[in-house]
């Protein structure tokens, strides 16, 4: 039913190349949505992505872009892009992000307490996990007004990793894109326009993983495309309504998508 409600929409997808990215862009245009997929870095990546869902879709649904969340600029072509090659925007999904591989590769095994991160790692890890989405969102947004409709979908994690003991900063990037979600989704009401958090609910077989981790803890893992259905869910229309909520992937069931969000525990805001 939500591909039905998604057939022919426009979404961008930050950091689409890998992991969870890979997954919601390829989950997306098997949906018929029209991707715009950015890769900071390694552009081989999304232009894999791309050959994949031309192969299987048989028709232009995807366009890779090279652009960094970090940088203005990038963010606002990214969006041009999009507009040029569809002539709309529905949906964005802020996925691309930074985690704990760039302080440690034993950060699992070995915390680093805090004052022993880098300040530039620090810096590069907070400029890409809140003032990217801060960016991409500024950008996307005044398109999302003018269709009086949009999307803004904030990939999160559980609130336990972000108080985990040696977790800066990702922990604390993650926190404050929540409460980016949460503010921006009352600054939007009654726009038409939702904002929500997407997480899986528990670890995920991602490029932020390490190589180094053992079979046993990688065999656990969540495989990435936990997270298709609920975000096909959040970018229709059937989702009208819900903003600034956290929805856990590994606990969607099909035809009961609230309960996913309930049971995150965490509930609007009142206003005071």
């Amino acid at each position: 039913m939500t591909e039905k409600m998604l057939n022919g929409r426009v979404a961008i997808v930050t950091g689409g190349g890998r992991g969870l990215g890979r997954a919601m862009t390829l989950g997306l245009a098997r949906a018929g949505v029209r991707v715009a997929a950015t890769a900071a870095r390694e552009p081989a990546e999304v232009e894999q992505v791309a050959a994949d869902i031309r192969a299987e879709c048989g028709e232009d649904r995807v366009l890779p872009l090279l652009a960094d969340v970090t940088r203005e600029d990038d963010c606002a072509r990214v969006v041009a892009a999009a507009l040029k090659r569809w002539q709309r925007l529905d949906i964005l999904v802020n996925n691309a992000g930074r985690g704990m591989k760039y302080v440690s590769d034993r950060f699992l095994n070995e915390p680093t307490r805090f004052w022993e991160v880098e300040p530039e790692t620090w810096r590069m890890v907070m400029d890409t996990n809140v003032n990217g989405p801060f960016l991409m969102a500024s950008a996307a947004v005044p398109q999302f007004l003018a269709a009086g409709w949009g999307r803004i979908i904030n990939i999160s994690m559980n609130h336990e990793t972000m108080r985990r003991r040696g977790f800066s900063p990702y922990g604390p990037s993650k926190a404050a894109l929540e409460s980016e979600t949460t503010i921006w989704a009352q600054d939007l009401e009654g726009t038409g326009i939702t904002v929500n958090a997407l997480l899986p609910g528990g670890a995920a077989l991602t490029g932020m993983i390490p190589p180094t981790v053992d079979g046993a803890v990688r065999a656990a893992l969540l495989d990435p495309d936990v997270m298709v259905a609920p975000l096909l869910w959040l970018a229709s229309p059937a989702a009208d309504g819900v903003s600034g909520r956290r929805l856990l992937a590994n606990r969607w069931r099909e035809g009961s998508p609230m309960d996913a969000i309930e049971e995150a525990g965490w509930p609007r805001i009142e206003q005071t």
